[in-house]
């Protein structure tokens, strides 16, 4: 594993502890963008691993991890969850009104996933 994308790893990490920790204050918005976070710097280790670059938009992101689990499917449900999660981040970030909130059993499932995927991928970079 190369110092980048340990690095990128790290973050991953650092945005899940926040969710967790912002899950526990009850908060579902913000707990689910930092999900979704740990979730893209963990998409942005594996695609550092596999094509030595590092996208620089959350839909380049999306965009080339798709393109790398067509080739090794066990980064299929990465790349999903990459997409539902970000939809929790779009809540958060963009949504007003009474439809703009984030469930907390949403949130709570979207940490859960993401910190699956930061344990599978630390693996499998290994």
């Amino acid at each position: 594993m190369t110092p980048e994308i340990g690095e990128l790893l790290d973050k991953a990490r650092d945005c899940l502890a926040r969710a967790r920790i912002i899950l526990a204050a009850g908060v579902g918005e913000d707990a689910g963008r930092d999900a979704y976070l740990a979730g893209f710097h963990a998409a942005q280790a594996v695609i550092r691993a596999h094509t030595g670059r590092t996208a620089k938009t959350h839909h380049g992101v999306h965009r080339m991890l798709s393109q790398i689990a067509r080739g090794e499917p066990q980064f299929a449900d990465l790349a999903r969850f990459l997409s539902q999660a970000y939809n929790l981040k779009a809540v958060a970030d963009y949504e007003l009104g009474s439809g703009a909130s984030v469930p907390l059993d949403r949130a709570s499932d979207a940490v859960d996933r993401a910190a699956q995927f930061i344990e599978q991928i630390s693996g499998l970079l290994a």
